[in-house]
């Protein structure tokens, strides 16, 4: 075997609960008890540098930053957009980015994640199937994204109070990672946690039925949807996903989910001209609709250079709304942040990098976070 593969990998500081540290701190002659200073340190100070933490003997702290892996993905940029939102480009350990968005409110301050590097499901609209898949992200560098913004926007006196899975890749296809983050996230404090509200964390997918109904099962989150047709064909057409799980299948999931934790289901839905925003296409949404609680939050679609699709105009948009809202569907229009850093809707694509060999081409984010 090669001095690689002899070389035994440090458990990430992210991943470790204090049963585990306190078993890592024995093993090193260290009082158990410390497991607690540390994990105060990462989880309510958001500090990844084990020479910061000022409570810990010097010896220890040499310990830490030897036997524990601290690893943050290098900001390889910062986009600013004059709306509030900035576009994070992130270069992992192995050499490959990720994106995360800030997106600040007057009232609050939200996240949006990756979970993958690509994705597997080839949205026709989006510009990270584009990419094609390259793996999935670990829990600990989902929660870097947070631990990074975190530390970002402290000094503007914000706090990141809700985050959502609508970044890089399909949640639902690195399952047991993302349960794992959305676990950590939801956590208080003194749990050694982020403590945010269930309501406040969602997850969103593009119709993984089976996982959806395990979700509800394994963690109380908010639950978002990207729907974008409510006719089987057109669906298929636009997400091949819909190859798999059909829309009875897809209304089924939804509808053991909300069985099972009473929480009211959010819908994604582009509107893209001359394709699913017609008033047939309304009335089609109006009756997969019919039977869950739900919302559904209208996106107009954000133009990518190479893709077919046009935004429909205001008439179309309004018509479209007043046929749900008539139908006591709530259906707000989000128009998307960052428009202006290519960080709306489907549009998050590493622009600035296309040319670098770690990434071939451009993928999307979400920029109008489920709420």
């Amino acid at each position: 075997m090669t001095s690689a593969e002899n070389t035994v990998k440090k458990p990430h500081a992210l991943e470790l609960d204090q049963a585990q540290l306190t078993t890592l701190l024995k093993s090193w002659g260290e009082p158990g008890y410390r497991a607690v200073q540390v994990l105060k340190w990462i989880w309510t100070e958001k500090q990844m540098d084990p020479a910061a933490m000022s409570n810990l003997p010097a010896g220890l702290r040499a310990k830490l930053a030897e036997g524990i892996d601290w690893f943050l993905p290098e900001v390889h940029s910062s986009l600013a957009a004059g709306d509030g939102s900035t576009k994070l480009l992130l270069k992992t350990a192995t050499g490959q980015f990720m994106e995360a968005v800030i997106l600040r409110y007057e009232n609050r301050t939200s996240l949006c994640v990756s979970s993958q590097v690509g994705c597997k499901l080839a949205c026709s609209f989006c510009q990270t199937g584009k990419l094609g898949f390259f793996r999935h992200l670990a829990a600990h560098e989902i929660l870097a994204q947070y631990v990074m913004a975190s530390n970002m926007v402290r000094g503007e006196g914000r706090r990141i109070s809700h985050v959502v899975f609508m970044g890089m890749g399909e949640p639902l296809d690195n399952y047991q990672n993302v349960v794992t983050t959305v676990r950590a996230m939801l956590r208080p404090e003194e749990e050694f946690g982020f403590g945010l509200s269930n309501r406040h964390v969602t997850v969103s997918t593009s119709g993984i039925a089976p996982k959806i109904v395990e979700l509800a099962k394994d963690v109380k989150c908010a639950l978002a949807l990207s729907l974008h047709a409510a006719r089987d064909d057109l669906r298929t057409e636009l997400m091949p996903v819909n190859r798999r799980w059909p829309l009875a299948d897809l209304k089924a999931a939804l509808a053991d989910w909300q069985q099972m934790t009473g929480g009211k289901i959010t819908l994604e839905y582009i509107l893209i001209k001359d394709k699913n925003c017609g008033p047939r296409e309304a009335k089609e949404l109006v009756k997969f609709i019919h039977g869950l609680r739900a919302k559904v939050n209208l996106i107009p679609f954000n133009a990518h250079p190479g893709l077919p699709f046009e935004r429909p105009g205001d008439g179309e948009i309004r018509a479209f709304q007043k046929h749900l809202a008539e139908r006591s569907i709530p259906a707000p229009v989000r128009y998307s942040k960052g428009l202006e850093v290519s960080a709306a809707c489907g549009q998050l694509a590493a622009k600035q990098i296309e040319n670098l060999s770690a990434i071939p081409s451009r993928k999307s984010v979400i920029g109008a976070d489920a709420r």
